[in-house]
């Protein structure tokens, strides 16, 4: 099974890429899990909004394959306990779509097309964090979900 982190824009703080390596290096005992990094907008400021998501959201349909499970990270989505979303994976993997994608987009969220393409929103808290600690706290949740699955230590 694979799965894949798509991002918009690159991860510039150093303290959240250090972050981010760790989880990743953890993971390849796990699964096959990859972050692909797509371009940020050029000029976005002369842009509207929905123009910006719009966008956005051509970039990351041109990015995914037949087939794949596409979930978003959206404000508005499910929130599910670190648990829950652990048999949520587990769930997924069962279903054996050929890739599970994870999309955290830009700074205004997703147009109509990738919503309508997406399998499931997912909201990681209710509260409201930049989009390059989302990267981090992500992770670390792929991550304590597997531990999860094979009941390590890590989530007590």
């Amino acid at each position: 099974m694979k799965i894949v982190l798509y991002q918009v824009g690159k991860t510039t703080e150093r303290y959240l890429l250090d972050g981010i390596d760790i989880y990743l290096r953890r993971l390849e005992h796990y699964a096959d899990f990859s972050i692909i990094t797509l371009p940020e907008l050029r000029n976005a400021g002369s842009l509207s909004i929905e123009e910006q998501r719009r966008r956005d959201s051509d970039v990351i349909l041109k990015a995914l394959q037949p087939g794949d499970d596409v979930i978003l990270l959206d404000e508005r989505g499910c929130v599910f306990s670190s648990p829950e979303f652990a048999f949520f994976l587990q769930k997924r993997f069962s279903s054996s779509p050929r890739r599970i994608v994870f999309i955290i987009g830009g700074p205004y969220g997703f147009s109509k097309e990738l919503y309508e393409r997406a399998s499931i929103q997912l909201s990681l808290s209710k509260m409201t964090f930049s989009h390059q600690m989302v990267r981090l706290f992500f992770v670390e949740q792929i991550y304590r979900a597997f531990t999860i699955l094979r009941g390590e230590r890590y989530h007590h």
